[in-house]
């Protein structure tokens, strides 16, 4: 594409049209985009657009379309071509800093977020000069530069927080620190100056402040892996300014939203995690610092109001007590009982108040609660830090915080027993206070796995919380009903058995009420007491003691979806999955009406995929209605492939990337159900699923080869009868994946179907072809993993065709390569296979090759035998060699870059490991003592002296075990 007007106004009008809401004018702009962002020029274009458009929204959907552009295709994957161009990558590099620096602030922002993309993938090798250009700009003056800067270097800084340690990491952070410390500390003090100098100044303040908090979460990044010794050295001036920043308040600054942090807040939050940081990891460094500190938050907690737009400062704040407090070098300061108590009534109890805030999240932002409140969210909440802070006191004063909190507690439960419609409020923060206080361990799978024995929590589940279950009106005091439920999930490990079948049907119930948080509660609750395992492994809570409430499980839950906001519920969802998973066939009888409501829901959620979670358990539910009632009559699968074909033929045809790996696995799992045959629909679609363009997307290939070795299975012979000119088609697949170190597995996984199912002369001439791709890529780039795959397949091929087929086939490449191969792969490295499956295949191929194949017995293959019978015992008897090359680090399938789905495959879409020798051959050990028993019968006396000669003492030890197993012995 050339830089010109023309093209310009092309992209101009194809991304005007990516905005319209009709998706019949979207999706064709999307699609043109998609097909052209593989030339060159094209993010040069974007950037021209965005710099020079006279139209604000093209401008800001330019940057949009080039940062997600960057975030699709920078990155180069091995084995795959380069998707920017070289020129388009220097030209890109040289001017987004400048761009960036100078566009409006929403522009900004996302050319920063792509900058950090590039430097995540190119700096500091490819890029050396990002650092210095930038530090340059802190000369400027212009805090909108400024601004820019310091919001690009916190994107690219960000990741060193959570980076593993390594010697790579080190050295790119210590380059930081020599280009960027003294620069960022100098900024740091001149625009505390600028402070002074512009205290009456709103605008500037501004400006400035914001500086401050992006400097601050710099600081926080630079310091996160370790304390470097330039920081070190400069703590007075750091520590000095920051608790300075955290004791000025300027009236200017104040906001009057009540909802939205102020750039005071902002900062003052970042300075608390800040102190955290030093206080946990550098305690020792950061002592002359902290009693200040401690004395500077305690007092900005005792001042700060009730407000929504102090939660991040209060949480920080909070959490910072409580980071300090669990140390015990800090210990003495909380040692008071005063202290104690101080902190009790001042800090924890306000913060653990149910606001009117909260109240509204709770009934307009469902969404949003649930979020903070069961996933444990980023987003922190005062009461998660008070909760924090609870448990931290309890490590060393757990008696006396204890008894204080025990106080409360009775003193809310009797405010709200004497009027409940009142005071509801007081036993929510009972309830809260209680959970804390009680809750030591936790873990996503069993809930609180460690409690304070202090606390009785049956008697407290009894007397406050089965009451407000058993209420018969499900929508009275909402919030305390999710509060109950709450408690069931969290303390369900804790509770006895019979206490949580008592409040099974009373969850049920709860799926009916009209509050989106207490319905999603009740059905996550119910998910999580089906997980639970009892004494033998099995579920705790069993299909028979289900009985009862099966029937009005399964309808709640699927009316639940009917609740306004909770269409695309993903708890629900889950908790239909794990019904079915529970239930198993006592789901048979209802499926007939489900699996409607599954596929019409499938449907729906087709035209605009947007709850990944949702979707995925909407699929697992599918699955295991297929597998569960096909389990109980093989012939039901064809009703199934009624109701579900029409949605996924309108997915296959609309291209719904983010169902195309699950519909592919969903069919591979009908298809497998089928007896020996494939129905015709199925062989309509065989040429469609050959087609390379779906094969370009990695999170589609594991599902597809799936799909691809159930049709083999099933109709190897049909498709060689019927669509013998789709095996190039098929082999094309294969040479594909081959080429590529992330799927070369998976082109074996085809390769070793077709050998197994296709018909011996619908592949005859295409065979050696296809050694010749094997040994190109064996030269190419010969890896551990494509090593093992060669290994399973070339005796796959012996076991199939005959140890004679497979020599002829090597010596007709190249004369004298059996001989080869055997020596340096088969020998070397058969003890690197892995998996009993492939094994067996590689033991019954060797012997074959061993016994069955004349000429390693009178030709110069002979010398070969001895080695090969070796190596075979060694695989029989040796652990098996899993050592890796130090240069191989494959690119994970899940890691490749890009927006494309990565394979998300289907827990009850599981395929059966498939032994293609099977029942042929039970014992490869004893198959091995009579092959050689019958070889040294055809030619007597000469095994015995091919054994005595060279085999080692212990291998033949071994050997003779295995002839004694047979009853038999060599002549």
């Amino acid at each position: 594409m050339e830089l010109n007007d023309a093209n310009l106004q092309t992209l101009t009008e194809f991304l005007r049209k990516t905005l319209d809401p009709d998706p019949t004018v979207r999706r064709p702009a999307e699609k043109f985009l998609e097909s052209v962002e593989g030339n060159q020029n094209y993010p040069l274009l974007l950037l021209t657009m965005l710099e020079k458009s006279q139209d604000t929204v093209i401008r800001v959907c330019a940057a949009v379309t080039f940062k997600n552009y960057i975030k699709r295709n920078w990155r180069i994957v091995e084995d795959e071509p380069n998707k920017v161009s070289d020129p388009d990558r220097t030209a890109i590099k040289a001017n987004i800093i400048n761009l960036m620096l100078s566009s409006p602030e929403q522009i900004q922002k996302q050319l920063s977020d792509a900058i950090s993309i590039i430097g995540r993938e190119d700096f500091p090798q490819k890029w050396p000069d990002l650092l210095t250009e930038m530090v340059t700009r802190f000369r400027s003056g212009d805090f909108h530069i400024i601004d820019g800067v310091l919001r690009t270097a916190h994107s690219l800084f960000k990741r060193y927080r959570h980076e593993f340690k390594s010697n790579e990491l080190w050295t790119e952070i210590k380059l930081v620190l020599d280009t960027f410390a003294l620069p960022l500390t100098e900024l740091f003090k001149a625009t505390i100056e600028l402070c002074q100098t512009h205290a009456t100044d709103v605008n500037a303040l501004k400006v400035l402040f914001s500086s401050l908090t992006l400097i601050s979460k710099l600081f926080y990044s630079l310091n996160f892996q370790d304390l470097p010794e330039f920081f070190e050295d400069n703590m007075e001036t750091w520590m000095t300014n920051f608790h300075g920043l955290l004791t000025l308040d300027n009236k200017l600054l104040q906001t009057n939203d009540e909802e939205e942090a102020g750039l005071l807040e902002l900062l003052k939050s970042q300075i608390c995690d800040n102190a955290a940081l030093y206080a946990q990891k550098y305690d020792e460094e950061f002592q002359p610092y902290l009693p200040r500190f401690v004395t500077a938050i305690w007092n900005l907690l005792v001042s700060t109001g009730q407000e929504v737009k102090y939660d991040l400062l209060v949480s920080n704040a909070i959490q910072f007590l409580a980071s300090v407090c669990e140390r015990p070098h800090y210990k003495h300061l909380f040692e008071d009982q005063n202290t104690l108590t101080s902190i009790c009534e001042k800090v924890i109890v306000p913060n653990m108040e149910f606001r009117s805030a909260d109240e509204e999240a709770f009934e307009d932002n469902s969404e949003e609660y649930i979020r903070r409140d069961l996933e444990g969210s980023d987003i922190d909440t005062r009461r998660r830090a008070a909760c924090d802070l609870v448990r931290g006191l309890c490590k060393f004063f757990e008696a006396p915080v204890t008894a204080i909190f025990s106080g409360y507690v009775n003193s809310m439960l009797g405010e709200y027993a004497k009027s409940p419609g009142e005071n509801w409020k007081h036993k929510d923060a009972a309830i809260y206070l209680v959970t804390s206080l009680a809750s030591k361990a936790q873990t996503q799978k069993h809930g609180i796995t460690q409690a304070n024995e202090l606390v009785n929590l049956n008697e407290f589940f009894v007397n406050h919380i089965l009451t407000d279950l058993k209420s018969p009106n499900v929508n009275e005091f909402p919030v305390l009903k999710a509060d109950a439920i709450k408690y069931v999930m969290i303390f369900r490990s804790q509770l006895p058995k019979e206490q949580l079948l008592q409040a099974v049907p009373l969850l049920i119930s709860h799926l009916q009420a009209e509050s989106t948080v207490e319905h999603t509660y009740a059905a996550h609750a119910l998910e999580r007491l089906f997980t639970m395992r009892g004494p033998n492994n099995s579920t705790l809570i069993t299909p028979a003691e289900m009985a009862p409430f099966t029937e009005q499980l399964l309808n709640n839950l699927f009316k639940a979806l009917a609740l306004p906001g909770s269409a695309e519920n993903e708890y629900i969802m889950k908790a239909i999955m794990r019904s079915f998973s529970l239930l198993q066939v006592a789901i048979v009888p209802y499926i007939p009406t489900l699996i409607g409501q599954l596929t019409h829901k499938l449907l729906l959620v087709s035209k605009n995929p947007s709850k990944p979670h949702f979707n995925h358990y909407l699929f697992e539910s599918l699955c295991l209605s297929v597998r569960i009632t096909c389990k109980a009559n093989p012939t039901t699968v064809s009703s199934f492939e009624e109701a579900l074909f029409p949605v996924f033929t309108e997915i296959l045809q609309n291209d719904v990337q983010e169902f195309l790996p699950y519909v592919f696995q969903v069919m591979s799992l009908l298809l497998e159900i089928h007896s020996n045959s494939i129905p015709s629909s199925y062989m309509a679609l065989f040429p469609h699923l050959l087609q390379p363009v779906l094969w370009e997307r990695t999170g589609n290939i594991p599902p597809l080869v799936r799909l691809l070795q159930a049709y083999l299975e099933k109709g190897g012979v049909s498709i060689a009868g019927s669509a013998a000119d789709k095996i190039p088609g098929l082999l094309g697949v294969f040479q594909k994946l081959i080429a590529s170190k992330a799927n070369d597995h998976q082109g074996f996984y085809l390769l070793n179907s077709i050998i197994e199912h296709m018909p011996t002369e619908s592949i005859t001439q295409y065979r050696k072809q296809i050694f010749i791709l094997l040994f190109q890529r064996l030269q190419g780039s010969k890896t551990t993993k494509f090593i093992k795959s060669f290994l399973v397949f070339i005796n796959l091929y012996c076991v199939k065709y005959g140890a004679i087929a497979l020599q002829e086939i090597f010596d007709s490449i190249q004369p004298k390569m059996f001989g080869m191969v055997l020596e340096k792969i088969i020998i070397p490295e058969v003890q690197k296979v892995s998996g009993p499956v492939e094994k067996k295949i590689c033991a019954v191929g060797i012997t074959k090759v061993l016994t069955e194949c004349p000429s390693m017995m009178d030709t110069e293959y002979t010398k070969l035998w001895t080695p090969l019978l070796q190596a075979l015992i060694g695989l029989f008897e040796l652990p098996e060699d899993d050592s890796i090359p130090d240069d191989e680090h494959f690119i994970d399938i899940e890691d490749t870059p890009g927006y494309q789905t990565a394979f998300s495959q289907l827990a009850f879409a599981g395929k059966k490991e498939h032994d293609p020798i099977g029942d042929a051959v039970g014992n490869p050990k004893i198959l091995l003592a009579q092959s050689l028993h019958k070889l040294s019968t055809a030619c007597p006396g000469r095994v015995p002296s091919m054994l005595s000669t060279s085999l080692n003492a212990e291998a033949l030890q071994f050997l003779q075990g295995y002839l004694q197993a047979a009853t038999v012995q060599l002549v």
